[in-house]
């Protein structure tokens, strides 16, 4: 069997017609039949080139409204015999059944359709392409015999072969397109199924698409995750580690943010990048977050960025070296000025002003990324044998939703910056504990196996006075130790979660020391 294969006539039927007209043109210089359907044949058509019609190929018209037109033996069966298989040459030729030695499709924009407001149920459902994915896969299965071409970014390449080898295309290449043939086929199939399954009420069929909450949808009955391979990276978090990033093509979000300048983002980068972003994400005001390995060692709001990236760096300037920043506003060039005095990996934010651009240029290796936001609403993390899922942590409270359990009431400074701990306190790995005050990190002591050694540590890494801080646990405090060594560090007020059996020791002990405390009622463990 010959591993290089002429072609002679290609079935054309693509809903993307971007590269068509060019790619059909280089394709006649070849000699190759052009047959096609609908659409496709009259872009063809309009450019001057001969298009044989699909009805004449199977001597059938193209029938209810275009559902049906290639589903046919005459298309199939031209598709899928086996060039070298005697009984199936003679059974094409018994029938009439001429070969196709190239398929070009691209599927129906079943996601675009579906996301866009005001869509119809009965339109969402009739572009689910039927057809082509047929085509596609009977296509891919024969490789040895047909190309298949999926995507408008392979015809230069395809034209190039075809030129270099007197019109054919090697088995290599086939293979490779019939690899990433199927992998489209899934990803389409993937799609449907994800987004059908948020859809409720479809009745009547002429209503808009109604899709569930997603904040109240069940869990799906399988997780289907397909994500194409945004980049390949140097390598994960340690050089024997090989990496890559997949991301979910919306452009948003760590995965989809936009690259000004700097060295490739490595896995590291983007695993804190993510958690300073989200960080950020979290104030009203303008906010910084700057992070080393995954934990914040500084966040602050401020009037300005300015402001807020000083009252940051100021609570712990030492580990901000060589950290990632996370801010929630444009970057302009007073704070990029600052920010460039300080040795940092990435940072990360909406925008950045060309003044901010110009003074980041002289430093070529630090990577500037534009994110657009997206909020994630269910998180996953592998473990052995499977994929553990859940909702994001999307929880807040407010003022008036916290439950005061001391004596002593909070003082409105206090209640304002014991917001700003708890807020603080969700992005850091458990045991956590956050000493604040006025919208800025003084302490944060993360990952501890101890609630009293992360409440220690804390107060430890503090390089601020403590003196009159509050103070943000994650989860309760199951003895009164850990309160009173957040209270000993020079806490005032603090804010946890409760649920403890021993509440009742522990608000004891914080009427005892004279301070206020509150609860949240919602603990925020993160693993």
């Amino acid at each position: 069997m010959s591993s290089k294969k002429q072609v002679r006539r290609a079935l054309l039927s693509v809903t993307d017609k971007s590269g068509l007209v060019e790619f059909a043109t280089e394709l006649t210089k070849h000699g190759v039949e052009l047959v096609s359907t609908g659409g496709t044949a009259k872009a063809l058509r309009e450019a001057r080139l001969a298009v044989r019609d699909i009805s004449e190929l199977t001597g059938f018209p193209e029938m209810l409204d275009g559902r049906v037109k290639t589903l046919h033996p005459k298309v199939h069966g031209g598709i899928l015999h086996i060039r070298e298989n005697a009984q199936h040459v003679a059974a094409v030729k018994e029938h009439g059944i001429e070969p196709i030695d190239m398929v070009v499709v691209n599927l129906y924009a079943f996601e675009k359709t579906a996301a866009r407001p005001g869509a119809k149920f009965a339109e969402v459902i009739e572009n689910i392409d039927i057809g082509g994915p047929s085509m596609v896969r009977s296509a891919a299965k024969n490789f040895e015999d047909v190309a298949i071409v999926t995507s408008p970014a392979d015809y230069p390449a395809l034209a190039e072969e075809l030129s270099a080898n007197q019109s054919t295309l090697s088995r290599d290449t086939r293979w490779k397109l019939a690899k990433k043939a199927f992998a489209v086929t899934a990803a389409y199939d993937t799609a449907i199924a994800n987004t059908l399954e948020q859809i409720w009420s479809p009745e009547p069929a002429e209503a808009t698409v109604q899709f569930a909450d997603p904040a109240t949808a069940a869990f799906p009955d399988a997780l289907r995750i397909n994500y194409p391979l945004a980049m390949s990276l140097r390598y994960g978090e340690n050089p024997h580690q090989k990496a890559a990033l997949y991301a979910d093509g919306s452009g948003k979000g760590i995965a989809g943010a936009k690259q000004l300048q700097g060295k490739e983002l490595s896995y590291n980068n983007l695993v804190d990048l993510d958690a300073c972003w989200d960080l950020a994400q979290e104030f009203d005001d303008p906010g910084v977050a700057i992070i080393k390995h995954t934990n914040p060692c500084g966040a602050a709001t401020g009037a300005t960025i300015l402001e807020a990236y000083q009252k940051a760096l100021a609570a712990d300037p030492i580990s901000a070296f060589g950290g990632v920043i996370g801010i929630n506003r444009e970057v302009d060039e007073a704070a990029a000025e600052e920010i460039a005095k300080l040795f940092v990996e990435a940072i990360a934010a909406p925008s950045f002003t060309d003044g901010a651009k110009a003074r980041f240029a002289a430093k070529k290796n630090l990577r500037l990324v534009e994110v657009k936001t997206a909020q994630t609403m269910r998180v996953a993390k592998q473990v052995s044998g499977g994929m553990l899922l859940q909702d994001a942590d999307h929880g807040h409270v407010t003022a008036s939703e916290l439950k005061t359990v001391t004596e002593r009431q909070p003082t409105e400074d206090e209640l304002a910056a014991l917001l700003f701990a708890w807020r603080v306190s969700k992005h850091v790995k458990s045991n956590a504990i956050v000493y604040a005050r006025n919208g800025q990190t003084i302490g944060v002591g993360a990952g501890q196996m101890s609630r009293v050694d992360a409440a220690k540590f804390g107060a430890m890494k503090a390089v601020l006075p403590l003196d009159g801080c509050v103070a943000a646990s994650d989860a309760f405090f199951p003895f009164p130790d850990g309160l009173e060594t957040v209270v000993a560090a020079g806490a005032t007020a603090v804010i946890q979660p409760g649920g403890s059996v021993n509440d009742d020791k522990v608000i004891a002990a914080a009427n005892r020391l004279g301070i206020a405390m509150v609860f949240t009622g919602m603990r925020h463990f993160r693993h």
